[in-house]
């Protein structure tokens, strides 16, 4: 079984080659109460979102079927307005969350991947919103069905060189 890298490390913190920081469980795990709520926004708005941007596509097939009628312009420019601000909200809530290292993989299931580095290997601890841990990682190039569980009873540290990822 997988176990993350535990503890502090003065040689934080640790980058990859592509300018993304790797993280151990426990920094990972700390992150949880700041993210949680910028995620629960970005999902708020995100719904938001797409529930407008079906009202103005509904909208627009209306006109286009009715050959062009008068639409009420009012109305669909509150509606474009409140998508355009809506949407910069929501890239905002995801920008705070990737700022802090972090990668929103899947808004709707209000998944996030943390880069860690096993035996220098790049695998991503992986948190979905509601659960109270991380309690799960996976491969690169896999995905939320390719979790597995994590043992936490060992202290498994990342190389000391990050340019041992190949």
């Amino acid at each position: 079984m997988f176990s993350p890298p535990q503890g502090d490390h003065e040689d934080r913190p640790y980058v990859s080659p592509m300018g993304e920081k790797y993280f151990n469980h426990q920094e990972a795990e700390a992150l949880l109460p700041l993210i949680g709520p910028f995620l629960e926004d970005a999902r708020k708005q995100k719904q938001t979102v797409d529930g407008l941007a079906s009202e103005i596509a509904k909208a627009t097939s209306q006109i286009m079927l009715l050959g062009g009628s008068i639409p009420p312009c009012a109305e669909l420019s509150q509606k474009k307005t409140e998508y355009d601000q809506t949407t910069a909200r929501l890239e905002e809530s995801v920008n705070k969350i990737q700022q802090m290292g972090c990668l929103v993989k899947d808004l709707d299931e209000g998944l996030v991947d943390f880069l860690c580095l096993l035996g220098g290997e790049e695998v991503y601890l992986c948190w979905k919103l509601g659960e109270e841990r991380i309690g799960f990682w996976h491969g690169i190039d896999e995905g939320f069905a390719g979790r597995k569980p994590l043992d936490d009873s060992g202290s498994q540290e990342p190389p000391k060189d990050p340019r041992r990822v190949q």
